[in-house]
């Protein structure tokens, strides 16, 4: 784990990015592999869609240097996250030596956001579980097509190989599964298989590029998303016999490992109309 902060931290130290928080660390390491496996380039412009604390924002600036920008967006407000909220971390970000690359727009809705400028990218990382289905995400990709001839996508990949990944994909498709009967704003409202993206994407005329898949065992995801699904198991008691039988299974499978967690993977994939 020291190895993983050193390289972070190594970014934030050079850009004068004061932000001492491990998860932080963490979780800008693995934005900046995802945006290395998008193939962002030097001088790009490039609009991110779900920017949250602004780790891959970070990661996006950096990668397309001083001559390039980033436009970088999130319906939540500013007061919302933690351990920094998105205001808290994002305003460091704006100080340090990046902030002229970049700006912020929180409390905004891609769909309803009037752009007149086109973009090299557009990014949407680990944002596409959010979605309260995929009519939405549609026309999101359908807007796209608007302002870039580029888009890129990363998200976790349900498809996992090693047994320390169970408890991850459990404790997401128990919060799908909540999702459906309880109204609310929580990160995970749908999981969404990379081929129902690709088959998204090809449906509003992008053409699949270049898909790959990108290490993020070593994030402390899993552990979130089981404590919140643990949180939440009462939820599920008034529900029907068949039903409980269901998700009791999952909980079943989420809880009896006994090795070392490890998070999902992500995938990535690029398109262009």
């Amino acid at each position: 784990m020291s190895a993983i902060n050193h390289i972070s931290e190594r970014l934030l130290t050079q850009y004068g990015l004061d932000i001492d928080d491990e998860i932080f660390a963490i979780q800008l390491l693995h934005r900046m592999n995802l945006v290395k496996a998008f193939g962002i380039q030097k001088g790009m412009n490039v609009l991110e869609i779900g920017c949250g604390q602004g780790e891959t924002t970070i990661a996006i600036a950096d990668q397309v240097g001083e001559e390039g920008r980033v436009t970088a967006i999130d319906m939540a407000s500013r007061d919302y996250g933690a351990p920094l909220t998105l205001g808290e971390a994002t305003d460091q970000i704006k100080n340090s030596k990046l902030g002229e690359r970049i700006q912020f727009h929180f409390e905004t809705d891609f769909l309803s956001l009037e752009l007149h400028e086109t973009f090299d990218a557009v990014v949407l990382s680990h944002s596409s579980w959010y979605f309260k289905n995929p009519n939405e995400l549609k026309k999101y990709f359908r807007k796209m097509q608007d302002v870039s001839n580029m888009i890129c996508v990363a998200d976790w990949d349900i498809d996992f190989m090693d047994q320390s990944q169970r408890s991850h994909f459990c404790a997401a498709t128990i919060q799908a599964l909540y999702s459906h009967f309880v109204n609310h704003d929580g990160n995970i409202q749908n999981l969404f298989h990379k081929s129902q993206l690709k088959e998204l994407l090809e449906g509003e005329g992008f053409q699949i590029a270049k898909q790959d898949q990108v290490d993020a065992t070593y994030l402390q995801d899993v552990q979130w998303e089981k404590a919140y699904a643990n949180d939440i198991r009462k939820a599920f008691m008034n529900e029907s016999p068949k039903f409980k039988l269901l998700v009791n299974s999952y909980y079943e499978l989420m809880n009896e490992y006994k090795g070392e967690e490890k998070s999902l993977n992500s995938f990535i994939m690029c398109a262009y109309k």
